[in-house]
């Protein structure tokens, strides 16, 4: 008898899951050799930006890091969601990045602007951002050399187009070479009580996509636009009474509260944006090219324009018009397609356009991403 409990207490024993020491322990071993493999993988990093470097090729190559990113993901079994690994990720790609070429990038500030984050979430943390006033700052910054990149606005699924890109898009010669499609959440922030609100500040474009919350949750309170939403957040925390809409990193940065989250009217507020620099990104397989073209003012100039892009078997996932600046009666028409400049089709639907239309700029091919955010 006593024989058979000694049995029994001993496999009661060797099933009895590891203490917190243990665990711990198990931990630092693998953090250990993380450490070490994401060392490894920079060198090898550093070793390819040599070789880019020896060719003129670019460090930054956005279409290769999407397609890792999405390696990434679809390697991953968990327990850690999709975009925990790609956030860890994108930071390693920032860091090994930044061991070879120190990268500035324009955004509209100041930081934890929506502009901001989307910027954030394409090249990492290991860059210089260089916030800006203005869409059109942003473009000039990039022209004229002063920083690699930029990161602006193209276009929101509630308010449309983004005026201020497109004309700068038709003025200045920048390519689109990546784009980021991400979600926009608008908090309500503030340092008082919901109820002691009187006035809110946020972008037009913010407001504007709150407005039925507003009228519902706040109908006496005071709007008030600003430049940003940063600016808005900034001037919620130093005003009693007033609160701010803006994304809840913009709340923590400026030691404000949520008063209420998630307030845009449409679910699904996404806004893209489009990362602008002087070279197109390298073909990956599902890429997008934008195009701008300006056609003859005669009766069905723009369906002939049309039907090229349908005759090379082209979808169309994008169109704009934009009217043509001065007294000429006329616009500029941009329009997004699949494919990438290099491939056969998209040649031809270009070489075909260029017959037709007055003017055709092509304004970058780039790879599709993934909704962020």
């Amino acid at each position: 008898m006593a024989s058979h409990k000694t049995k029994a207490t001993r496999k009661k024993t060797a099933q009895r899951k590891p203490g917190l020491t243990t665990l711990r322990k198990r931990i630092d071993t693998i953090d250990h050799e993380l450490v070490a493999l994401m060392n490894q993988r920079a060198d090898v990093a550093r070793d390819i930006g040599h070789l880019k470097s020896a060719s003129g090729e670019l460090t930054y190559d956005p279409s290769r890091e999407e397609l890792v990113l999405d390696r990434v993901a679809a390697a991953n079994e968990g327990p850690l969601a999709d975009d925990s690994l790609k956030s860890i990720f994108r930071e390693l790609i920032s860091g090994s990045r930044a061991i070879e070429q120190h990268l500035r990038v324009a955004h509209l500030g100041p930081a934890w602007t929506y502009s901001h984050l989307a910027a954030l979430h394409r090249f990492g943390n290991a860059v210089e951002f260089v916030p800006v006033s203005s869409i059109s700052a942003a473009f000039e910054e990039v022209h004229a050399g002063h920083s690699h990149y930029g990161v602006v606005p193209l276009e929101n699924s509630t308010d449309g187009r983004i005026a201020d890109t497109l004309d700068n898009l038709a003025r200045m010669s920048v390519k689109i070479c990546a784009e980021v499609p991400l979600r926009i959440h608008h908090n309500l922030l503030a340092a008082c009580e919901r109820h002691d609100v009187k006035k809110v500040y946020s972008r037009p474009q913010a407001l504007s996509q709150c407005r039925n919350w507003l009228a519902r949750h706040l109908p006496d309170a005071q709007l008030i636009e600003v430049t940003s939403t940063s600016a808005a957040a900034e001037k919620a925390a130093r005003e009693s009474k007033s609160a701010a809409i803006a994304s809840r990193q913009a709340g923590v940065h400026h030691s404000l509260s949520i008063l209420a989250e998630n307030i845009e009217d449409i679910a699904g507020n996404t806004t893209r944006f489009a990362v602008i620099g002087h070279a197109d990104a390298k073909r990956t397989g599902r890429d997008k090219t934008a195009l701008m073209f300006e056609i003859k003012h005669r009766p069905g100039g723009l369906a002939d324009a049309l039907a090229i892009p349908k005759r090379q078997k082209l979808n169309l996932t994008w169109i704009e018009s934009f009217p043509l600046p001065g007294e000429k009666r006329g616009y500029i028409f941009f329009v997004e397609l699949e494919g990438h400049r290099d491939d056969l089709r998209v040649r031809r639907a270009i070489a075909s356009l260029e017959k037709r239309c007055t003017r055709v700029a092509i304004l970058g091919s780039y790879a599709g991403a993934s909704l962020v955010g």
